[in-house]
């Protein structure tokens, strides 16, 4: 992140919920009796052990193998989520923790909660995400398929910390600590396995103090086949990060065909380009042209995204943000797009008029098309920054007279 990044979440932590209880495990449930009795009393152990004043909640989805009476025989509170979904089971087991702090994992045996110290120290310390790192604690064999732990995690982990800067090892840990307060302002939406990502990708573009602990990994005892489905989830996972990323999805993909398109364009508006036995003429031009205007586009969709996230509260502002889209006026906009459509329009009537009066063996075509091609590009880039001028007002606009409809309360109180 550079020095004018976003304000840090930090700032969501000065005003810690008022509650008799510090620490708040939840396991989000879906027919894990095989394994439920073991990490229940593990967590309530660890509980013990430490002196903590805690909870176990055990939040279902649904199950029907008598796991919601177990739970409740082993003294664990049940909450029962209404919607179907990894995310959603821990969304609702969140939602009804009674503790300052919130330890998640699953409970299929695969995860040790005899580690909750771990965590709680670093959450004592100030941070707000406290992630689990199963390649530092140890992966017992067989505990995840090999193309999972040599390539999958590996790789979207790396493609994670490129994107959100975050030095994380192992951004699919599912098990990890948080302050209740930071997570009820993130806004997480994910109702399925993204859940766990979206929390870490969040945490780290609001600027939060995450750290990592090293935990393990065994093999679950389920006697069924995972939820997991490797291509699927792989897909999903890197969906949610350039979701999450307007400059990656849009900006660094546009700015390289912008300069791939206008940069060789340039070059062969002044003429044709002989590389080797290849000769590069207006029809690389054309190409160039559609590279280049492509790339904008999708740099303008960076901006228009950015602007959205913002405003809508999916990525936090800052003064780099605030800066640029105060440049982005409207009168800014309209002023230079009006200008390249004028240019535009313009180089298409002197193309127009040294063709008139003249007969087809008069004409050169290639030289006439080194001057229609950058004025269509012209004209069309000034139109769209026209539109997405317009555009941006037009969601401020939007976003700030949010209100009352007509006919309701404060209509009623005007008259």
């Amino acid at each position: 992140m550079t020095q004018e990044g976003p304000a840090r979440l930090s700032l969501l932590s000065e005003d810690p919920r008022p509650s008799s209880l510090e620490v708040s495990v939840v396991m989000p449930c879906l027919n894990e009796v095989r394994t439920l009795e073991e990490c229940v009393l593990k967590a309530q152990r660890a509980i013990e052990e430490h002196g903590y004043a805690g909870e176990v909640i055990v939040s279902d989805n649904g199950s029907t193998d008598g796991s919601i009476e177990l739970a409740d025989r082993l003294g664990a509170r049940v909450v029962h989520a209404q919607r179907k979904g990894y995310g959603a089971a821990l969304q609702a087991g969140i939602e009804a923790a009674h503790g300052e702090f919130v330890v998640m994992g699953d409970c299929d045996g695969s995860y040790d909660f005899a580690h909750l110290d771990r965590f709680i120290t670093e959450l004592r310390k100030g941070h707000d995400l406290v992630m689990g790192n199963r390649f530092a604690g140890g992966i017992a064999p067989g505990a995840m398929p090999k193309l999972h732990r040599y390539f999958g995690n590996p790789v979207l982990s790396t493609i994670g910390r490129r994107i959100f800067g975050r030095r994380a090892g192992d951004f699919y840990c599912g098990l990890r600590g948080f302050r209740k307060d930071t997570y009820e302002r993130l806004s997480i939406r994910s109702e399925g396995m993204e859940f766990a990502l979206e929390m870490v990708s969040k945490m780290t573009m609001h600027g939060a103090r995450v750290t990592e602990v090293p935990t393990t990994l065994s093999p679950d005892g389920r006697d069924r086949k995972p939820h997991l489905r490797t291509w699927r989830d792989g897909w999903r996972s890197l969906r949610l990060f350039l979701l999450l990323s307007p400059k990656w999805l849009f900006w660094y993909p546009g700015l390289l065909m912008m300069l791939v398109g206008f940069g060789l364009g340039a070059r062969l508006v002044a003429g044709p380009l002989q590389i080797g036995d290849l000769s590069l003429d207006v029809h690389t031009l054309a190409a160039c042209a559609a590279i280049g205007l492509i790339g904008f586009q999708s740099a303008l969709f960076a901006a228009l995204a950015k602007a959205k996230a913002v405003r809508s509260g999916l990525h936090p502002s800052s003064p780099k943000v605030d800066r640029l889209f105060r440049v982005l006026s409207i009168e800014r906009g309209l002023l230079l797009g009006g200008s390249l459509v004028a240019i535009g329009a313009w180089g298409m009537f002197a193309a127009f008029f040294s063709w008139a009066g003249k007969s087809y063996g008069e004409l050169d075509p290639f030289r006439t098309m080194r001057v229609v091609i950058p004025s269509l590009l012209g004209l069309a880039i000034g139109a769209q920054i026209v539109l997405a001028s317009f555009f941006l007002s037009f969601t401020a606009f939007v976003e700030q007279s949010r209100g009352p409809r007509l006919g309701g309360p404060a209509d009623s109180a005007s008259e």
